[in-house]
Formats: C-alpha cells, sequence, structure tokens
C-alpha cells in the first residue's frame, strides 16, 4: 500500500537512483512529475556532472569511475534508471561490440543487485536490442543475477510522448517480480499533434548576430573541489559559429525543407558530387510544421545532418538544440560550448522521461492510473 505524507496528503516521493547521469536530461523529466526524490547521480565526465550538480545539487552526486562508487556503500532506492554510454554500438560511425564503453552495462546490473530496486528504467540507442550486451542482459534474468527481475524491451519515439524531436530510443522496464510488472508505456501523442520546431523555438530571436560566437567569459562555478566554466542560462547559448565564406553560399542556396541536393556543382563538396543518393539530411533545413531530427551532439554542424534553421543562414544554436531537447529556460549549463553541445545531444528527451517517469510511478501505484490516453496531471516538485 502507498505510504501518504500528513504534511501533504500527497504520495511519497519514490527513491530514484540515476547512472550515467550526464546533464540530468532523464532526470529532468523525473523531477517534472514531482514523484520523485535523487538519492544519488553517477557521472565521470566533469562537465556533465557539474551541470548535472548545478541544476540538481551536489550533495547526492558522484563525479567518477561507476566502478569505484560501486566499492562504497550504496543508498536504497525504489527506482534506478540511466542509459549506459553507447558509442561502442551506435548507429553512427563503426559499430564494436568490443569496445569497453559497452560493457558499462555490467555496471547497470552491478548496481540493481545491490540496490533491489522495486524497477528500473534502462535507457540507450535502439541498436542496443540486437546487440549481445542486450543478450547478457537476458541471460541474467535466468538464473542470474537478475532472477527476481523480468523485463519489457522496446523502441520508443520521443514524439509520440511530447517530445518535438523525432528521436528513437530503447526502453528496458524492469519490475521486480514481487509486484506486477509494469509494461513500455502505451499512450501516444497522435502525429497531428506533435510538437514541431516551431512550437519549441516559441519567444526566441530568429536573428543571430554574426559575431555572437561566444560564452560569456570570465565566469567559474565551483563544485566537486574544482572550478568549471559556468554557469550559464539559456538566453547565453543562443549562439552561432564563424562560418567561412564557402559555408555561407551553400546556406544561402538552400531553400527551405531543402539540403545539400539543391546545391549548384560549384558548392558541392566532391564526394557530394560523386554521391547523387544517400541521406537527404546533410546540410538540410529544419521544417517549421514538423518535429526536428534527432539532436545529436554535433548538431551546430550542417554537414552532420539537417541542422540548418528553417528560414536562417546558419545552424541550430545551443539554446534551439536545448529547447528541442525540451530542457526548460531555466536549466543552467557548466563547461566550454562543445562540452555544452555534447551535453545537449546526449540527453534523453525530457518529454519522454517524463513520460517514463509517470509510468512507472504508475505501475508502481503511487498514482492511480489515468483511462484513456494522456498522463494525469504534474503535481508540485519534490526534487
Amino acid at each position: 500500500m502507498t505510504a501518504f505524507r500528513e504534511s501533504s496528503g500527497g504520495p511519497d516521493p519514490l527513491r530514484v537512483i540515476d547512472l550515467f547521469a550526464g546533464c540530468g536530461g532523464l532526470s529532468q523529466g523525473f523531477r517534472e512529475t514531482g514523484l520523485f526524490t535523487p538519492v544519488a547521480a553517477v557521472e565521470q565526465d566533469l562537465f556533465a556532472a557539474a551541470t548535472y550538480a548545478a541544476n540538481f545539487g551536489e550533495d547526492h552526486v558522484y563525479w567518477g569511475d561507476i566502478a569505484e562508487w560501486l566499492e562504497g556503500e550504496l543508498p536504497a532506492a525504489d527506482v534506478v534508471i540511466g542509459g549506459p554510454p553507447c558509442q561502442g554500438f551506435s548507429n553512427l560511425g563503426a559499430k564494436r561490440e568490443d569496445d569497453e564503453r559497452n560493457e558499462l552495462w555490467d555496471r547497470y546490473v552491478d548496481t540493481l543487485t545491490r540496490v533491489r530496486p522495486k524497477a528500473f528504467v534502462l535507457e540507450n540507442v535502439d541498436r542496443f536490442l540486437k546487440t549481445r550486451q542486450f543478450d547478457a542482459l537476458k541471460a541474467e534474468l535466468d538464473g542470474g543475477r537478475l532472477q527476481d527481475y523480468e523485463i519489457a524491451p522496446g523502441i520508443l519515439r520521443a514524439t509520440d510522448f511530447g517530445a518535438a524531436q523525432l528521436r528513437r530510443r530503447a526502453i528496458v522496464i524492469g519490475t521486480h517480480k514481487d509486484l506486477a510488472p509494469i509494461p513500455l508505456p502505451e499512450s501516444k501523442v497522435p502525429e497531428a499533434e506533435w510538437l514541431t520546431v516551431k512550437s519549441a523555438f516559441d519567444g526566441l530571436t530568429e536573428e543571430i548576430p554574426q559575431h555572437h560566437t561566444e560564452l560569456p567569459s570570465g565566469r567559474t562555478f565551483e563544485v566537486f573541489d574544482r572550478e568549471v566554466t559556468g554557469k550559464y542560462m539559456a538566453h547565453e547559448l543562443h549562439i552561432t559559429r564563424k562560418y567561412t565564406t564557402l559555408s555561407r553560399k551553400r546556406f544561402q542556396r538552400i531553400p527551405y525543407g531543402g539540403n545539400r541536393f539543391n546545391l549548384p556543382d560549384e558548392l558541392k563538396a566532391p564526394c557530394w558530387i560523386k554521391h547523387t543518393s544517400g541521406s537527404g539530411d546533410v546540410m538540410g533545413r529544419l521544417l517549421w510544421d514538423r518535429p526536428s531530427v534527432t539532436i545529436r551532439t554535433e548538431f551546430f554542424k550542417p554537414e552532420k545532418g539537417r541542422y540548418l534553421h528553417p528560414e536562417q543562414d546558419r545552424a541550430l544554436s545551443h539554446l534551439e538544440a536545448a529547447r528541442l531537447q525540451g530542457f526548460p529556460d531555466t536549466f543552467e549549463w557548466c563547461g566550454p560550448k562543445l562540452e555544452i553541445a555534447r551535453q545537449i545531444g546526449n540527453a534523453v528527451p525530457i518529454a519522454l522521461g517524463r513520460a517514463l517517469a509517470l509510468h512507472v510511478a504508475q505501475g508502481l501505484g503511487v498514482i492511480p492510473p489515468v483511462p484513456g490516453r494522456g498522463h494525469p496531471p504534474s503535481p508540485k516538485g519534490l526534487w
């Protein structure tokens, strides 16, 4: 039976551990439900851990190797969440299943065996479900370290849960066998109601001065007994790049919704002339009335995908990318601009994280399920 606090009459917050927390995208989604309180977060990258600490507090953050964190005493938790680094089996670049980063999922399992949460949420690239790492994870269910759990794996699309971004992610929800199993969420936003680039950019100034290419200088934030650059507010991330004359000429020739195929040969790179088929996203312009493509870590490079502004002759600003990921403008950022771009691109879309959080809370009986499509209103934050 769910315990209720006398002070507010609401359910006690569920204790959550965020592994490989990054800047806190998944945690932000869980926080926005008001139903979870953090007891630990683990992140090895200094700048990402600093951003997490700036927004959620430093007291429960472990900056360092998760293997070292596991050597200490772990807090009790109801839910464990996180996405082990996925670069070793990402759809981009060479796919190396022997990449040592792929084995970090095993540290995730080690945490589950130590903490024994009621439920867990593992998030990764969609390819994860076709790897030997996922096969090994499933093997742990049969008399192994996860024999007391059952899982519901699948692919979810962020737009179906309120994100303004077409991003597919592998989601694995695990539930302790003492409880009713939690399936993957089925509530979806119909395509006609998808959020769009225009809705995500609401209120932003489209034009950015060409000289506005850097974050404010001379600012530092003390965290983990170190100083990092930051903290930066959302409006300070609305910056552009120093483009070459050739790049600007290319941008000017690409129409609304167009891409590299619209360029005359004299403006094409030699490799583009030789390849007349393939991805139509390279040097592509976003569409106002559609969600964006997946926001990756190099969203500021139009040669990497459909990252040109719908009308302006530039790539997305850091702020626009953060908006497409669903970060609120109150979110604060730490690190150099390239590191902040990595944090934004590696994050889980906030709307997807929020939907997963509400779904898990319903599955654990903290809030009653809501008939029909949609989710219950979010109570006041408990984070």
